[in-house]
């Protein structure tokens, strides 16, 4: 994975827990979970980053 991609995933993780804390302050309930949505995306983009990480090891 390209440390871009990290990056990028690392900070759509920060981006969704600071929407998340900021739907927790206003009791916004949509805010929260547009929030955790961001950080499950996150989350996917680097375990398939690493999947393809991986993949090129055993290739290489």
């Amino acid at each position: 994975m390209s440390l871009k991609d990290r990056v990028k995933a690392t900070a759509k993780n920060i981006e969704g827990k600071l929407q998340e804390a900021a739907g927790d302050l206003t009791g916004d309930p949509k805010t929260q979970s547009e929030g955790k949505q961001k950080q499950v995306e996150a989350r996917v983009r680097h375990t398939i980053e690493d999947v393809k990480d991986e993949a090129k090891k055993i290739v290489d």
